[in-house]
């Protein structure tokens, strides 16, 4: 399979911080950052430098961090915005400018061509200043495409280096992606970058298909933050570029770490059930599953926990079946004769029932309660007590 050619550009950052409530100070910026590099994502969009004096410092400080990503700072059509980018000592610049009926007539109260004349000078200004052009149609999903080609044209013609299509209100369906990107692709001479919502829940596959069908620069967060609903998740774009994509560039083991990070200087924290970094994404508890699983774990996993660095966890449960409680003791170095396994097992299935946890602390108990004998096993077992920690 070729790959599919594209590039990262993470916003966790600048949208990603726009999350109501979330903000994240300028150790909290710079570790992100890090991390992101490692990742090995080609651009890290580090904040919007017009918003305050010190959100240009942050940005500031993570441009000179010497990152092997560029580094790229958020600016409205509106020439203060663009020196505080150059201020900020950014490599690209990230201007965007409304372009849907809508937003004309509302925000801006002129003429399209008006607006549109503005930016492309902001755009000239920004070029001239050495800056990357990524030059962005702000509510372009409720633009008239013949009207985006044209602007996106006209952006191209002024040099911009890409071009973004935002689907700012998360409005769109993988279909209705479909039909524009390629659309985009024939028609505009620069790549397009693929900004999208998730309103519908659809921002990360609308990314990924977009990738597919030929957008280039593709924009995402950790945990899948921003606005409302949020954006394109970072680790399920880049599980999807791997197992789907062809491309095996980037660092997915250093996404569960930052997952965390995220989570912690956020307050947000990830369901059991968030593909890739919910706590369940590699846990399994289904008997037919798990007996499977131990003769080849793709029966029932597509996505190897390995590729985020990860292990698989069996889960003791209602649906735990006897190969799966058989594995989980040898595991522990102990071996039950079938009938004492058998007792186990109703008990697991018992407890489980009536909603109880079943952790390792809880099968010992289970295990001496139904048979007499003690496991202990060093540290194999962890120290978890009461109906929590189920995974083994």
């Amino acid at each position: 399979m070729k790959p599919w050619h594209v590039e990262i550009c993470d916003v966790t950052l600048r949208d990603g911080e726009q999350t109501p409530g979330v903000s994240f100070t300028l150790e909290e910026k710079q570790d992100i950052a890090q991390r992101l590099d490692a990742t090995g994502v080609e651009v890290i969009e580090a904040g919007f430098p017009i918003v305050s004096v010190h959100e240009k410092e942050i940005v500031r400080s993570v441009s000179r961090m010497g990152l092997d990503a560029k580094i790229c700072g958020l600016s409205r059509a509106c020439r203060e915005d663009v020196d505080a980018a150059l201020d900020a000592e950014v490599d690209m610049i990230g201007l965007f400018v409304a372009t849907s009926d809508l937003h004309i007539k509302h925000k801006y109260k002129k003429s399209r061509e008006e607006v549109v004349a503005n930016a492309l000078t902001q755009c000239d200004y920004a070029i001239d200043h050495g800056l990357i052009v990524r030059f962005g149609a702000e509510d372009a999903s409720r633009t008239p495409l013949p009207v985006l080609i044209d602007i996106y044209r006209q952006a191209a013609e002024h040099k911009a280096s890409y071009v973004t299509f935002a689907d700012t209100t998360g409005r769109l369906t993988p279909l209705e992606v479909a039909t524009i990107i390629p659309e985009l692709v024939r028609n505009v001479p620069v790549p397009i970058a693929m900004h999208s919502h998730n309103d519908l829940g659809c921002a990360t596959a609308n990314t990924i298909i977009a990738a597919e069908l030929g957008a280039y620069q593709l924009h995402t967060t950790v945990n899948g933050l921003g606005e409302r609903a949020g954006n394109a998740s970072l680790e399920e774009v880049l599980v999807t570029l791997a197992l789907k994509g062809g491309i095996s560039r980037y660092d997915m083991t250093q996404i569960p770490a930052l997952s965390k990070k995220i989570q912690q200087y956020t307050g947000i924290m990830m369901p059991a059930t968030k593909p890739v970094v919910g706590s369940n994404a590699f846990a399994h508890e289904s008997g037919i599953h798990i007996a499977a699983i131990l003769e080849n774990p793709e029966t029932y996993e597509f996505v190897p926990p390995q590729l985020l660095g990860l292990d698989r966890q069996f889960i003791l449960g209602k649906h735990t079946g006897k190969r799966a409680l058989t594995h989980i003791l040898t595991t522990f170095g102990y071996q039950l004769p079938d009938d004492e396994i058998m007792k186990v097992l109703e008990e697991i299935k018992k407890q489980s029932e009536g909603k109880c946890v079943i952790s390792p602390q809880i099968l010992q108990d289970i295990i001496r309660n139904e048979t007499g004998k003690e496991i202990i096993n060093g540290n194999s077992v962890r120290e978890d007590t009461g109906c929590s920690g189920r995974k083994f």
